[in-house]
C-alpha cells in the first residue's frame, strides 16, 4: 500500500524525499471544538513511522470520536495496514449515495415545514422522465422488500401482482399534493391490497422520477395507518425522504422518534449522506462523531462520504480521512480509489492518479467502466489524447457489439476529443437496435461536435420509434439548441414539447432558461424563471437555473437583480451553497460598492469564507466609507 500512501494525498508538496515523522497519538473523548481549540484531559504517546516526504497542514479538528492525532510533524501517509472491516453489502451499495448528479439539490436547512406546507420544499429533481435510464435509486435506502417469486403463479395471477404497483403508483401520481393521503384511504376502502412488494416497487418509482414529496406522503400514510410494519430499513428510508424534502434539521428531530431498537448505523449513515448532498460539512463530521460514540464500525461507506464532501469542499482534509482508515483497519473499497483517482484528476496530478491506478490493480481491483470513463476524462484535460484514446480502446474491445454497455460513455467521450467520425461509427451500432439513453448521448454528442442536424435527425428517430419517448428527450436537444445560440429553434421545441402532451418540468425549464442566456436575453430568461417558480409549487427550478441568471447580472454589478435571484433562491430551499455567496459578492465588487454586514449574513447561514471569498471580502471593504473619505467626496 505504498503507493497508495503516496499517491492518495491530493496536495503533494514539490519537495520530496524520505523522512521520519514524529506522530503524537492523543486520546480523548472529544474533539476540538468547531473553532478549533483543543479540548483538555488527554493522554499522549508518541511514535516514529518512516513516510513520503511531502507535507499536509494538519486539520484543527479530526473526525475520531474516541482518539484522534495531531501530528507533531505534518506528514500524512496511508499505510499498508487495512483490514477486512467492510462487507461485500457495503460495496454493492457504495454508488447509493455516491456523488450526486448536478440536478440534485439541497433541501431546507434549519426551518420546520409544517404539514401544511410540504409542498413548497419539494426537491427540484422531483422529474417525471419516464424510462430515463439514467436515474439512479438509493437502493440502500428502499423499503428492504422480497422479490415476487413468478415462476410458479398462473398467468392471469401474474398479470394481477404486476398491474398493483402501477394502479397504486397513478393513483398517487394523479392525486393533488396535499390530498396524497385521502386518494390512498380510498384506494384502500376499494378492497385494494397494498403488500411489501407493491409498496416496494411503487417507492422504487417515485424515486427514480425524483417524486420524492409523493414518497414522503406515501411513507408518511403507511407509517400513521399502520399499513407496514416498519423495519430499519423502512425507518430510514423514511429518514431520508424527510431530508430530501423538508431539511437536515427536520430529519435529525425525525430520528428522536424511531424506537431505539431500529436505530442502527444505517440509519445515521443516510443522514450522513443527506448532510454530504447538502455540502453541510459541519453537520456531517457532527454525524460521524455520534456514529463513532455510538461505537458502529468505520465502514467504507461512510468514509467514502467524508472523501466525497472534502473532495467538493476541502482537499486537504481527504489525508485524514485515509489516516483514520488506517487506524481502524478499513479496507478502500473501489469506490474509493475511483473518488481519489478523480480527485488526483482535478488537481492535474496525472502522475499520482496513474500511481494510485496501480496501487487499486494490486489491492485485486481491475479497471471498470466507471473509472475508466474517469481517467479519459482528466488525460483530455491535460493535453493527453493519446493516453485516453488507449483507455476507449479498451472500453470497445474486440467488437463493439460485444461491449454494447459502453457505447454511450464512448459518445459522449469522442465528442469530448472532437472526433465527430469516431462518434459516427459508434451511432452506426447503437442505430441497429435503438436504446434511449444511447439516443440521448448521441444527440449531446452530436451537438458537441457542432453537428446539430444530426442531432435533430437523432430526435425524430427517437420520436417515431417510441409512441411517447421520456420528456428528456426534448430536454437534452434544447441544451443542444441552447450551446448553439439557436433561440428560434428552442423556442419552437419547447412549444413542440408542450402540444405534445408534456409537462414542462425543472429540467425544461433549466434548458429554457439557459436558452435565452445563451442568446443574450437575461430578462427574457428571467421572467421564464419567475413563471416558473409560480407555476407549479409542488416542485421547485433547479438551483442551476437560478445561478445562470444570477451570473449574469453579477457580471454587469445590477446588485438589486443579482439580491432579487439570491434572495428566491433562499426562499426556494437553497441554502448553505458557497457559490451564490460568491456569485453575490461580486455583484457588489463589480459595482465598487460596500457589502454591509456581508460577514454576518455568511455566519447566520453557517457559511465560511473560502480563499476565494475571502478576497472578495477584502475587496469590498475597500469601498466602504470613511470619515476622511466622506470629507473628500
Amino acid at each position: 500500500m505504498f503507493a497508495l500512501r503516496r499517491a492518495a494525498n491530493p496536495f503533494r508538496s514539490q519537495r520530496y524525499g524520505l523522512g521520519a515523522a514524529r506522530t503524537c497519538y492523543t486520546k480523548s473523548d472529544n474533539l476540538s471544538d468547531a473553532s478549533g481549540n483543543e479540548q483538555h484531559g488527554t493522554t499522549s504517546s508518541c511514535h516514529k513511522q518512516v513516510v513520503p516526504g511531502f507535507f499536509v497542514l494538519a486539520p484543527k479538528n479530526f473526525l475520531h470520536s474516541q482518539s484522534y492525532h495531531r501530528n507533531c510533524f505534518s506528514t500524512r501517509g496511508l499505510c499498508s495496514q487495512v483490514g477486512a472491516k467492510s462487507s461485500d453489502a457495503d460495496e454493492n451499495l457504495e454508488d447509493g449515495f455516491s456523488e450526486l448528479d448536478s440536478r440534485t439539490s439541497p433541501t431546507v436547512e434549519g426551518t420546520t415545514v409544517g404539514p401544511e406546507n410540504d409542498e413548497e420544499v419539494v426537491s427540484s429533481s422531483e422529474l417525471s422522465d419516464d424510462g430515463a435510464e439514467e436515474d439512479f435509486v438509493e437502493d440502500q435506502n428502499e423499503i428492504a422488500l422480497p422479490d415476487v417469486e413468478t415462476d410458479t403463479v398462473a398467468d392471469e395471477d401474474l398479470k394481477r401482482r404486476k398491474a398493483e404497483p402501477l394502479n397504486l403508483f397513478n393513483v398517487i401520481q394523479a392525486a393533488p399534493f396535499q390530498q396524497v393521503s385521502t386518494a390512498l384511504d380510498k384506494f384502500v376502502k376499494e378492497e385494494n391490497s397494498i403488500s411489501r412488494p407493491v409498496i416496494s416497487s411503487v417507492m422504487l418509482n417515485l424515486r427514480k422520477r425524483r417524486m420524492y414529496g409523493m414518497a414522503l406522503q406515501l411513507s408518511k400514510w403507511l407509517e400513521t395507518n399502520k399499513q407496514l410494519i416498519f423495519e430499519e430499513r423502512d425507518y430510514a428510508s423514511h429518514l431520508d425522504l424527510i431530508a430530501k424534502v423538508r431539511g437536515l434539521v427536520v430529519a435529525e428531530q425525525y430520528i428522536e422518534s424511531i424506537p431505539k431498537s431500529f436505530r442502527g448505523e444505517i440509519i445515521y449513515r443516510t443522514l450522513l449522506a443527506n448532510c454530504v448532498s447538502n455540502d453541510n460539512v459541519n453537520k456531517a463530521e457532527a454525524v460521524f462523531r455520534k456514529m463513532r460514540e455510538l461505537d458502529f464500525p468505520v465502514t467504507p461507506f461512510a468514509c467514502n462520504q467524508l472523501i466525497l464532501m472534502y473532495k467538493k469542499l476541502n482537499k486537504k482534509k481527504i489525508a485524514d480521512v485515509l489516516l483514520l482508515m488506517e487506524k481502524d483497519d478499513v479496507k478502500p473499497s473501489r469506490h474509493t480509489y475511483k473518488l481519489l483517482i478523480d480527485t488526483k484528476g482535478q488537481t492535474n496530478d496525472i502522475t499520482g492518479m496513474e500511481e494510485l491506478v496501480e496501487t487499486m490493480k494490486s489491492e485485486g481491483f481491475e479497471l471498470d467502466d466507471f473509472i475508466r470513463p474517469t481517467l479519459v476524462k482528466h488525460y483530455i484535460c491535460a493535453g493527453m489524447n493519446e493516453k485516453g484514446e488507449e483507455i476507449m480502446k479498451e472500453m470497445e474491445g474486440e467488437d463493439l457489439n460485444d461491449t454494447r454497455g459502453a457505447c454511450k460513455t464512448l459518445l459522449h467521450l469522442y465528442a469530448d476529443l472532437g472526433k465527430a467520425e469516431d462518434v459516427e461509427r459508434i451511432w452506426k451500432v447503437c442505430e441497429s437496435n435503438l436504446r434511449i439513453g444511447e439516443c440521448l448521448a448521441a444527440v449531446g454528442a452530436w451537438g458537441k461536435v457542432g453537428r446539430v442536424e444530426k442531432a435533430e435527425e437523432v430526435f425524430e428517430l427517437m420520436i417515431k420509434t417510441w409512441k411517447k419517448p421520456p420528456a428528456k428527450c426534448y430536454t437534452t436537444l434544447l441544451d443542444v439548441f441552447a450551446k448553439h445560440k439557436l433561440l428560434a429553434k428552442g423556442k419552437d421545441l419547447a412549444k413542440r414539447m408542450a402540444n405534445d402532451g408534456y409537462r414542462i418540468d425543472p429540467l425544461a425549464w433549466d434548458s429554457l432558461v439557459k436558452l435565452f442566456v445563451e442568446a443574450g436575453e437575461v430578462e427574457k430568461a428571467d421572467s421564464v424563471l419567475q413563471k416558473a417558480i409560480q407555476q407549479d409549487h409542488r416542485v421547485r427550478p433547479m438551483f442551476n437555473s437560478f445561478m445562470v441568471i444570477m451570473e449574469q447580472y453579477s457580471k454587469r454589478g445590477d446588485i438589486h437583480n443579482t439580491e432579487k435571484i439570491f434572495h428566491q433562491l433562499r426562499q426556494s430551499g437553497y441554502v448553505r451553497k458557497i457559490r451564490q455567496y460568491q456569485c453575490l459578492l461580486q455583484a457588489y465588487v463589480n459595482a465598487k460598492a460596500p457589502a454591509y454586514g456581508f460577514r454576518d449574513r455568511m455566519k447566520s447561514d453557517s457559511v465560511f469564507p473560502n480563499k476565494s471569498v475571502a478576497g472578495q471580502l477584502t475587496q469590498i471593504d475597500t469601498f466602504k466609507k470613511t470619515v476622511i473619505s466622506d470629507l473628500l467626496d
